[in-house]
């Protein structure tokens, strides 16, 4: 579930050298924090060290099991300062974003409002056309698991040139961008299959869902996602900023090479308007909060089975080893045979993942403060394989 690193995982997650060396010579792990009796995470602390080893700036992890809650952060939160990262930390979670979306839409397929069925063009009238899309031909469900065929807006040169390389992103980071624009821009391409014939990630998908609630509803995706999850959840870390462009405290500065090479300078990419996301990314969260939500969510506490059943309904999801991909939700299995499900999420400057058993029971997240090294995937491999 780990981003790779590189512009194309950045845009798809919602999404030099000097830097590194210094970051090396900074890193340092605090002592974790774990309840009396719980088991040894020492692999996964090794995994976010190894991480920062590669030129990750810093890392927080928490995980939670039946023996308690577990901490620990590695390397800086700030390479100015050498201020050292926090478990409390919240971050940018980029496409993590999507299984809350789905959460609303399967919420309101069952008090009866919609179905997973409607077509886009029975809630969105004329958006989704042009080049070959059409929304009559692409339902609801089609959206949450990327089998619609949309392309993928993130993709386009122009956007990319604009907001994830350097020049550009530099120019344009607080440019407010409307979800109409975001579809436009998928609109002027040629679909990737016709609907229901493949599977690709397509951020373009879920800021369609995000505007599916608000007709709906009658009221922000935003505001549906606060009253329906983060209120009831107690999940005080977590919000969706709209057009804020900071980072809520307590929480590090975001580092981004965003001049096409990871081998290229260092930037603080912490302040950007996560218009661009839209609802396809542009949450704010901590590790706790994420693992509450997991955990809950395979639980059975916040869906009837019925639309958790569906949402766990998986198709293989191409280019992410051994996994499957519901509806807003990844299944993962592990080498050692674990099964996890949860979803990862990059944005500039931003590395995440959160995930939990089936049973809810044992769960992780943990967010990198650079986007273009470390291995996410060695950190879930180091929890539920080794530890």
């Amino acid at each position: 579930m780990g981003d790779e690193g590189d512009d194309t995982s950045v845009r798809r997650g919602l999404l030099g050298a000097g830097a590194t060396a210094a970051v090396t010579a900074l890193a340092l792990t605090t002592p974790a924090i774990a309840a009396p009796g719980a088991l040894d995470h020492t692999a996964t602390r090794q995994a976010i060290d190894a991480a920062v080893k590669d030129g990750v700036p810093g890392a927080t992890a928490t995980a939670r099991d039946v023996h308690g809650t577990w901490s620990a952060v590695s390397g800086v939160g700030d390479l100015r300062t050498g201020a050292q990262r926090s478990a409390r930390d919240r971050y940018r979670v980029g496409g993590i974003t999507k299984t809350f979306v789905s959460k609303v839409l399967l919420q309101l397929e069952a008090e009866g409002r919609l179905s997973l069925d409607d077509t886009v063009e029975k809630w969105l009238p004329g958006l989704v056309h042009g080049h070959g899309h059409d929304g009559r031909r692409i339902t609801v469900r089609q959206l949450l698991n990327h089998t619609s065929g949309i392309y993928d807006y993130t993709a386009d040169d122009t956007f990319g040139r604009t907001y994830f390389l350097k020049d550009g992103f530099l120019r344009h980071r607080y440019d407010t961008l409307r979800p109409e624009a975001l579809v436009r821009i998928a609109n002027s391409h040629e679909p990737d299959f016709a609907p229901g014939a493949g599977w690709n990630y397509s951020n373009t998908n879920y800021v369609l869902a995000g505007m599916v609630i608000e007709r709906v509803t009658g009221h922000a995706y935003a505001r549906e996602i606060r009253t329906r999850i983060v209120e009831p959840l107690g999940l005080r870390a977590t919000s969706l900023p709209g057009t804020r462009a900071t980072v809520p405290r307590p929480s590090s500065r975001a580092y981004g090479k965003p001049a096409e090479t990871a081998t290229g300078p260092t930037y603080d990419v912490t302040t950007l308007n996560p218009s661009l996301a839209s609802s396809a990314g542009e949450m704010i969260s901590d590790s706790a909060d994420l693992i509450r939500f997991y955990s809950a969510l395979l639980r059975g506490g916040l869906l009837p089975s019925r639309q958790l059943k569906e949402m766990k309904t998986t198709i293989k999801a191409e280019g992410i080893p051994d996994a499957g991909y519901g509806l807003g939700l990844i299944e993962r299995e592990l080498s050692c045979g674990v099964h996890v499900w949860g979803h990862d999420g990059g944005i500039q400057g931003s590395s995440s993942s959160a995930v939990t058993t089936e049973d809810g029971r044992h769960s992780l997240a943990f967010n990198f403060n650079g986007d273009w090294s470390g291995d996410g995937d060695a950190v879930l491999e180091a929890e539920f394989c080794e530890g």
